[in-house]
């Protein structure tokens, strides 16, 4: 199953390792991540308005989309497996 992230991105959904709030940047050891993941390349910033980070096993998405949508898409798909 994929998971849309906003401005036609769509991921696996096995692919997500973690999803965090991008308020949660103030923290030190985020910042530090978030910095070495764009320094790195791996960075891919859907929208100028953030307000969620997904972390894959191969990229970490800038998204606009809520932590809190992003997490009601994800358990949706698990319910149309079942």
């Amino acid at each position: 199953m994929f998971l849309h992230l906003g401005a036609d991105i769509v991921i696996p959904k096995k692919d997500v390792i973690m999803i965090i709030d991008i308020r949660t940047k103030r923290s030190s050891v985020t910042r530090e991540f978030l910095q070495i993941s764009e320094d790195e390349g791996f960075t891919k910033v859907i929208a100028e308005k953030v307000k969620s980070v997904v972390i894959t096993s191969k990229n970490v998405y800038m998204s606009p989309i809520s932590c809190a949508t992003l997490k009601k898409r994800a358990e949706n798909i698990f319910e149309s497996i079942k």
